[in-house]
């Protein structure tokens, strides 16, 4: 990683000033074919001066880029037409049309194409494209005609027109770790305390409305951590944010589950956001997670490791207590899942 995409990772993407925005509907248009020429060249002792009509020049196609710069589809809201360049009509001596110029779209990694049902594909690395309109063949000349049957052909071909799409793209954050919790868990603080990430903080729940992205930096690379909105109960039926704060969740590589430990019963907490995810979609709960109690800065003393296979630890965001361990276990829990 060069240092430039280091300090714009490090720089901790700060989505809550901007509209984020994870579907939106676009219209991608590829460019049609160019028509193929009926030509004869002008030679004595030639058949009506012998066929020289060039092919048309293919249509440009659509195509979406990953880009790491990007954490929203808010671009595209506004601007949803994207429109290729037609290819170019051929010509007599034999001149094929140009080539249309394609056109790229740039989006978030992550983001899936969908066609009415039809899934084109998804976009998840840097660099990555995905053609989602292709430009229409241009058609044959005069020439290409041309038998010994037939020395003189003047039929020629109209280029194929490109495909049009109204395309429904969808954005799946993807990010190494998830914070996973219920509104006012302390999720945005904890990301603030282990990254450098600016989050908005407040005392009130459902703080965090979108996704908010920080760097956690580990002694040999760099991890993207996301604090994901406040889950509640009946999000897999939609309630609160629902389906789409639980769709974020499916791209990360480990969840953290963030319970309030000053709560009652923190456990049924943890128990309660899992009922969530297992009905949403179960896969989700076999990725690498870790349980952290956090809030410890108001009990009277630290709570006892609970009941669960889930590696477990007590940290305060506001204090700092047991960040240093949080981030330890972290890190360790990332290299083994990469290695």
């Amino acid at each position: 990683m060069s240092s430039s995409e280091f300090r714009n990772l490090h720089s901790a993407i700060r989505i809550e000033n901007m509209k984020f925005v994870d579907e939106v509907t676009i219209a991608v248009v590829a460019g049609n074919g160019g028509d193929g020429c009926s030509s004869f060249r002008r030679e004595k002792y030639v058949p009506r001066g012998g066929p020289d009509g060039g092919d048309g020049g293919g249509g440009g196609s659509v195509f979406l880029k990953g880009s790491r710069a990007l954490q929203t589809l808010a671009d595209l809201e506004y601007h949803n037409r994207y429109v290729a360049r037609p290819g170019g009509h051929g010509k007599g001596k034999d001149m094929t049309g140009r080539m249309g110029e394609d056109h790229v779209v740039k989006v978030p990694l992550g983001t899936e194409a969908w066609d009415g049902e039809l899934r084109l594909g998804e976009v998840t690395r840097d660099g990555e494209l995905l053609m989602v309109a292709r430009g229409g063949r241009g058609g044959r000349g005069n020439a290409a005609f041309k038998t010994h049957s037939n020395v003189a052909p003047r039929k020629r071909e109209e280029g194929e027109p490109g495909e049009q799409r109204r395309l429904r793209l969808v954005l799946r954050m993807m990010s190494d770790v998830g914070l996973v919790g219920f509104p006012n868990a302390g999720k945005s603080s904890l990301l603030a305390r282990i990254t450098r990430a600016q989050p908005r903080i407040a005392d009130y729940p459902f703080t965090t409305l979108s996704p908010n992205l920080g760097a956690l930096v580990g002694s040999e690379t760099s991890y993207t951590v996301a604090d994901l909105p406040g889950i509640i109960e009946g999000a897999a039926q939609g309630k609160g944010l629902g389906l789409r704060f639980l769709r974020h969740i499916e791209r990360t590589g480990a969840l953290v589950f963030v319970v309030d430990a000053s709560l009652p019963k923190p456990l049924g907490q943890y128990r309660a956001l899992a009922a969530e995810i297992r009905e949403y979609n179960p896969a989700i709960l076999d990725k690498p997670a870790i349980l952290v109690y956090n809030k410890t800065d108001l009990l009277a003393r630290l709570p006892a490791k609970p009941r669960t296979k889930l590696p477990f630890l007590a940290v305060s965001a506001l204090t700092g207590a047991g960040i240093t361990e949080l981030v330890a276990l972290l890190e360790k829990t990332l290299a083994s899942r990469k290695a």
